[in-house]
């Protein structure tokens, strides 16, 4: 991402700057990982609802995410380069403590 890309105040959240468009991000395995473990996050009451400001706390949805991820690490067994089988394994590892915690 260039320097004009990540210029602030341009683009609505979420969005960068590329070839003079707001654009949402590219999809990669990546950025679709983190999104999952963003929800979950969001679902266990770790990050606020960015219109409100606010908590909330929904188990049922979070475990529901980490199920999903969980799935994905299956399906895609043999398949994912390296750095994206150690990315997926640390995020449902990370998200399988947090989820323990909040219980």
């Amino acid at each position: 991402m260039t320097a004009n890309e990540k210029e602030c105040g341009k683009c609505p959240e979420g969005q960068v700057l590329r070839d003079g468009k707001c654009v949402l991000p590219e999809v990669t395995f990546t950025t679709f990982v983190m999104s999952l473990n963003t929800a979950a996050l969001f679902h266990l009451g770790e990050l606020a609802d960015p219109e409100t400001g606010k908590t909330g706390r929904d188990l049922t949805l979070a475990k529901h995410t980490i199920d999903t991820l969980g799935l994905l690490k299956e399906k895609t067994a043999g398949n994912l380069t390296g750095d994206e089988e150690n990315l997926l394994d640390a995020v449902l590892y990370d998200l399988k403590l947090r989820f323990v915690s909040a219980g």
